[in-house]
């Protein structure tokens, strides 16, 4: 062997340590799903915070757009978050309003947290549970019911039928959409947002004027009736007549944890997630695919039904027929899911994102009617959301151009080494 010759095989085995070999052609066909979790992956932790940033910015050219000054209508919001609460410099009654509005940023976001991991349990089979309102109504109204009944009960006990209950409520309405995809090959999209309306409207003909669970102190009153006291979460922070923040909040943070623990240390989760990533070569291997849509829509379901069991028991007490119709938490929870990347750690950030967010545009937050209209404020809290959506379906072209960048960058350095080779053989 002469030496151009060992050193053009030096030289390319020093390329393909550099680039490994990735198998093409028929060895190897990445699927959309794939290709969107490496995406995913690749953008990491830095851009839910770029989607998040690009949608704040652009709230502040709403904001500016009607004449207010951005910087201090963005303070006051976050002044009604209660976030301030962490600096020691809030002192006397600004801190005790710091406090008040923190307990309720959290309230929210232990709900947001249980209604963006229904959201993401599902998409991790490939599914698309956009039905967590008619779940979350339905968990809500089992609570109110078994909360009102049964009163002899002890009020642990008490405490842990209704949650079961309703956590079960939220699994089987969940559940019928998994089958009738199982079965029949219905889309979940369809087959979930009919059963948000089949929900709202037998929750309203329940609870309305006539209904079974109707208040019985004032029929012409379209309201539940209240579940019973010892029923209530207890109160670990604030005052429980003004809202406190109740340990409702610690279940929420615990769900993560069974999310993680199911999904990754179960062979269940294994076949969810193998199914959302390739259901066919799921199918190949053995996995018992329709199954799995089953599980996952009910186990979706059941965090969407733990959530409304927690707002009835923690703060809610009743439902009216106005309450039900208003009910958003189930949307929400799909932005919560997409911001936090449908991971244990990124949702409950997320889900702390937009409570604070709703809290901060809140009509009670004094600090932000002070700037504008409090009506603009929650309008804007609904223009954040959307642009976070927007921009979450955008980092995958971000991701893809940054991709491509630098495989360009990569040719274009390969190429001169390339053209060397040539020359010395």
């Amino acid at each position: 062997m002469s030496d151009d010759e060992g050193g053009i095989e030096a030289e390319e085995i020093e390329l393909q340590q550099e680039e490994p070999e990735q198998p093409t052609g028929g060895d190897y066909g990445p699927s959309v799903a794939a290709r969107l979790s490496m995406y995913q992956k690749a953008g990491g932790v830095v851009m839910p915070l770029v989607t998040t940033f690009f949608a704040l910015v652009m709230g502040m050219v709403v904001v500016a757009a009607t004449g207010h000054n951005p910087f201090t209508a963005f303070k006051g919001i976050f002044n009604g978050t209660g976030l301030n609460w962490f600096f020691p410099w809030v002192l006397g009654q600004s801190r005790a309003d710091a406090a008040f509005n923190l307990q309720q940023t959290l309230i929210l976001t232990a709900s947001y947290i249980l209604a963006g991991l229904a959201v993401s349990f599902a998409f991790k089979c490939g599914l698309f549970n956009i039905g967590g309102n008619g779940q979350y109504i339905m968990g809500g109204l089992v609570s109110v019911w078994i909360g009102a009944s049964w009163v002899n009960m002890t009020g642990g006990l008490h405490i842990f039928l209704v949650i079961v209950l309703a956590t079960l409520a939220g699994a089987i309405w969940a559940g019928i959409a998994g089958f009738l995809k199982a079965t029949v090959g219905v889309h979940e999209v369809i087959t979930t947002i009919m059963l948000n309306w089949i929900a709202l409207y037998v929750a309203q003909a329940v609870v309305g004027r006539g209904g079974q669970l109707q208040n019985t102190q004032d029929v012409s009153v379209p309201v539940s009736g209240d579940i019973a006291q010892k029923v209530h979460l207890p109160v670990f922070w604030g005052d429980p007549v003004l809202q406190g923040l109740h340990v409702g909040f610690f279940i929420a943070l615990a769900m993560p944890v069974v999310f993680w623990l199911l999904l990754y240390r179960t062979t269940l989760g294994f076949g969810v997630r193998a199914t959302g990533f390739n259901p066919e070569a799921a199918r190949y291997g053995g996995i018992n695919v329709p199954r799995n849509y089953v599980v996952a829509m009910a186990i979706s379901g059941m965090f969407a039904g733990l959530a409304g069991a927690v707002d009835i028991l923690g703060w809610q007490f009743r439902l009216s027929v106005e309450d039900i119709g208003g009910v958003s938490v189930g949307f929400i929870g799909i932005a919560v899911a997409l911001l936090g990347r449908n991971s244990a750690i990124g949702v409950p950030l997320a889900a702390l994102f937009f409570a604070a967010l709703f809290q901060g545009t809140s009509t009670r937050n004094p600090a932000i009617s002070t700037v504008f209209d409090p009506r603009l404020a929650g309008n804007l809290s609904v223009v954040i959301q959307g642009l976070v959506l927007l921009f979450v379906g955008m980092d995958l072209l971000f991701l893809w151009l940054w991709q491509h960048r630098k495989r360009a960058r990569r040719s274009a350095a390969g190429a001169p080494r390339a053209e060397g080779a040539g020359a010395a053989t």
